[in-house]
């Protein structure tokens, strides 16, 4: 009887040990392991990230900087509204034309329009903040006014269509104060109200 008392008693301990003590270790290795793989893939993706950043910068790093800065001036990453107005002024100069009635809103028709799901700000230059939409890029409205003949304006708006800058002509208003008897000569000198707008990339 001794005999078969023994054998049970150890298999029971056997048992014991393995559910208390064998078992969680196990489960707990098991874990480990798991862990372990999951930081071996995290440190592979880091790499993986590490080389797809240096090729993205070795690219970068071959691009004209000529063309770095044009790309920039096409759409900068701001508004910069103040280097906008003085390029708009600098087009307008050879003919003779002064900005006048310079006129924007803080924040654009489109961001109004949309909900401000990031709650982000951006801000233009000279520290005026402007309410960020949910998309890529902001937009900006500009109002302003020139006056001069009919030619010059013809060559004015030329020139701002084809400028390296993106500028988008919303509205264009005439305005005279010649009397409406007579016909109207090319030479005559006009008022011409814009709305534009322009784009710049959100970071």
């Amino acid at each position: 009887m001794l005999r078969l008392i023994t054998p049970i008693i150890l298999i029971a301990l056997s048992i014991g040990g393995f559910v208390l003590f064998v078992s969680p270790m196990y489960k707990e290795t098991n874990v480990l392991k798991e862990q372990v793989s999951s930081y071996n893939q995290a440190l592979d993706n880091s790499k993986a990230l590490e080389n797809e950043r240096d090729k993205l910068t070795k690219k970068y790093s071959a691009i004209d900087p000529v063309n770095l800065d044009k790309l920039q001036k096409l759409l900068p990453d701001n508004v910069d509204n103040i280097r906008l107005i003085l390029e708009i002024e600098k087009i307008a100069s050879p003919y003779g034309m002064i900005l006048k009635d310079v006129k924007y809103e803080t924040e654009s028709k489109a961001d109004k329009a949309a909900p401000n799901t990031t709650g982000g700000v951006g801000t233009v230059a000279g520290g005026t903040q402007i309410k960020q939409n949910s998309k890529e890029y902001g937009t900006w409205d500009l109002g302003f006014s020139i006056e001069g003949k009919y030619n010059d304006f013809i060559n004015f708006t030329k020139d701002l269509e084809s400028n390296l800058r993106i500028v988008d002509i919303a509205s264009i208003q005439f305005n005279s104060d010649v009397p409406l008897t007579g016909a109207k000569s090319f030479s005559e000198s006009y008022k011409y109200s814009f709305k534009v707008k322009t784009y710049w990339l959100k970071n």
